[in-house]
């Protein structure tokens, strides 16, 4: 037996070991105590498949970090990788390339409105610094509003304007950013009962804390259409359709940071096409080119490219629109495109995960609630269904917590997990047969969180 990279159970230790050796002497690991580490090796991918190096096969219900939309090794972006190496690996971004040209071409059919002209990035962080960048230029103003239970990135605006405890290391209160209550009917700050009541008062709560912090100094309302990390917390009827008014009443951008929820997680190409509503600048990475490429963009408005029309815009990086990367992005689409990747994500969540996962919740006592959209889940685990009290604590982990994904690794199934959530998260491709099995190990490592109960 062999994996699919060719090496057989004990070549893929050996090198395994040594990788291993040496990530522990030099790899200093993001988000982490270095010594407490013990990372795991992963030696081949395919599919929906990685095989650790132990030649352990998991079933990748984490997609990376939410990244690996169209499954690993698709062979052809693979291929496409390959064939732009032999014809030109990189140039200067202020030179044509045809890789970025028709990228820009195939991520802007596909932007809601005429959100047109796309500025690329390495990733998703920088996608959301160059977008607030270009509002505070084409506003004038420089205060930036985002929610709490929200995550931008890891770089200085981005983790600012984070609403997580990632950013508060790293917030020393000088950014020009303010954060208020987004809707979360689970967990209301506005002791609301109905969805309807949830979306009007999380409004007006808004549109009070921009009166407070003074509307002519606000530049930007940063939003994730469905907030990824932080919980998948689909929005209510109305609230993006309300926040958009507000913006449009104050003349504030409106960007929606697309970087998880794009490009089909959710079932249609971004997850603010089932709100009907347009954003002045979308960013978005991750699900581009599944991650086989760092990419990630600005997808921009007419009324926000015209501003720099005769007025340079003092921003750029040396890999804006990379070859390899963009030419990564083209066949992600098009596969995405002729394979129906888009409508199979929306097909698995309305069928398969959506109704599967609510019978788990009737038979698992650990889960609160289940969210989501396409292929893009969460379970809420409670200790107590009754007080929802949360079966790790916010900003930490629990011992329920990490037996119950230990659990699922043992059966052979990988979990994306934050705080006392599990996030199912397979990719786009995930097929039926796959689905099931992984909500069987899933169904099976549920026991140890009800265990704690």
């Amino acid at each position: 037996m062999t994996l699919p990279n060719g090496l057989t159970p004990e070549q893929a230790r050996e090198q395994a070991a040594r990788a291993y050796e040496l990530d522990r002497k030099h790899v200093f690991h993001s988000w982490s105590a270095q010594a407490q580490l013990k990372p795991m090796v992963v030696s081949a991918t395919q599919g929906s498949y990685v095989w650790d190096g132990d030649g352990n096969r998991l079933l990748d219900f984490s997609s990376q970090l939410v990244n690996t939309n169209i499954g690993h090794q698709h062979p052809k972006v693979v291929a496409a990788i390959q064939d732009q190496a032999a014809k030109l690996c990189t140039i200067a971004p202020q030179h044509v390339n045809d890789a970025r040209s028709e990228a820009a071409r195939l991520i802007a059919e596909r932007t809601p409105g005429e959100l047109n002209r796309i500025f690329f990035t390495n990733g998703g962080a920088d996608a959301v610094e160059h977008a607030v960048r270009m509002a505070r230029l084409h506003t004038g103003r420089y205060k930036v509003l985002s929610r709490y239970r929200s995550y931008h990135g890891g770089t200085e605006t981005a983790i600012n304007l984070t609403g997580d405890p990632r950013r508060w290391p790293n917030d020393h209160g000088n950014s020009g950013i303010g954060h208020f209550f987004g809707p979360f009917l689970y967990r209301s700050q506005f002791h609301a009962s109905t969805e309807a009541e949830e979306s009007q008062r999380a409004l007006e709560h808004l549109e009070q804390t921009i009166l407070f912090e003074g509307p002519a100094a606000i530049a930007a309302i940063v939003l994730e259409s469905v907030p990824g990390t932080a919980g998948i917390m689909v929005p209510p009827p109305g609230y993006l359709a309300g926040v958009r008014e507000i913006c449009d009443k104050y003349g504030i951008v409106f960007i929606a940071d697309e970087v998880m929820a794009g490009f089909g997680r959710t079932g249609k190409w971004f997850a603010i096409d089932h709100f009907d509503v347009v954003p002045d600048l979308i960013t978005f990475a991750k699900g581009v080119n599944s991650g086989y490429v760092p990419l990630g963009g600005v997808a921009i408005a007419p009324h926000i490219a015209a501003t720099f029309d005769d007025r340079a815009y003092p921003g750029g990086l040396t890999y804006s629109g990379h070859p390899l990367a963009t030419a990564a992005a083209v066949a992600t689409i098009n596969a995405m495109t002729d394979e129906g990747i888009v409508e199979n994500a929306a097909d698995m969540g309305e069928n398969i995960l959506g109704p599967a996962l609510r019978e788990l919740a009737e038979r698992h006592p650990s889960i609160g609630e289940v969210r989501g959209l396409g292929v893009f889940w969460a379970l809420e685990l409670v200790s107590d269904r009754e007080t929802r009290e949360p079966l790790a604590p916010y900003g930490g982990t629990s011992p329920a917590m990490t037996e119950t994904v230990a659990a699922a690794k043992a059966a052979g199934l990988l979990l994306f997990m934050n705080f006392n959530r599990l996030h199912v998260v397979p990719p786009c491709t995930v097929s039926e047969a796959e689905a099931k099995e992984g909500l069987a190990m899933l169904d099976q490592a549920l026991t140890v969180a009800d265990s704690h109960l």
